[in-house]
């Protein structure tokens, strides 16, 4: 029978105590790393779930800026460009009425001032009508009543050049002054900004 004595059972108590602490030590500190591990993940995760959503709310912030810096920028340019038009449009009409004003000079007013008159007897038919001028264009007077046998009258404002009638039996205005074929010309204007259709 084997027997031991009091030091090797000593020293095998001992050897399996520190076995046993040894693994005993092993398993908290396999547990605590994990634990450890599992606090670093979760952290690690929140952080990058934090940055993620600082990223996303930067991000947002700043297409919100851009937007509105866009949208700033486009304000700016539809007014400079609505400003540019007007300019333009102006321009337009101030050429478009010294050219009218050259035209009352020529030998084709007269003729367009005749056509005038005439669609304006041909539309009074057996009414009595009146036909008035621009103060300006009273020199077309004789050539006119030579032509239809009536004297236009002067009228007391000017109205740029053209001819006005008067069916005072129907109430009829005919108006084909200058002064309201140009001023409807400008309100029904529209700026295609030069672009053709090809």
């Amino acid at each position: 029978m084997n027997t031991l004595t009091i030091e090797e059972k000593l020293q095998h108590f001992y050897t399996a105590s520190i076995d046993s602490a040894m693994q005993e030590a092993q398993q908290v500190q396999t547990q605590h790393q994990e634990a450890l591990d599992k606090i670093f993940q979760e952290h690690k995760e929140t952080k990058e779930r934090q940055i993620q959503s600082h990223i996303q709310a930067e991000t947002d912030n700043l297409k919100r800026e851009i937007n509105k810096t866009v949208s700033a920028r486009q304000l700016e340019y539809r007014r400079l460009l609505s400003d540019k038009t007007e300019e333009i449009k102006q321009q337009l009409f101030h050429d478009v009425a010294e050219r009218l004003a050259q035209f009352r000079s020529t030998p084709e007013y007269l003729e367009y001032l005749s056509q005038r008159i005439q669609e304006a007897r041909d539309f009074a038919g057996e009414d009595a009508f009146v036909v008035y001028l621009d103060p300006a264009d009273q020199n077309w007077i004789p050539e006119l009543a030579a032509r239809f046998g009536f004297a236009p009258v002067v009228s007391r404002e000017a109205f740029m050049g053209g001819m006005r009638a008067v069916i005072r039996s129907k109430n009829i205005l005919i108006d084909n002054s200058f002064a309201t074929l140009l001023r409807e010309a400008k309100e029904e204007f529209v700026f295609a900004g030069g672009m053709t259709d090809e």
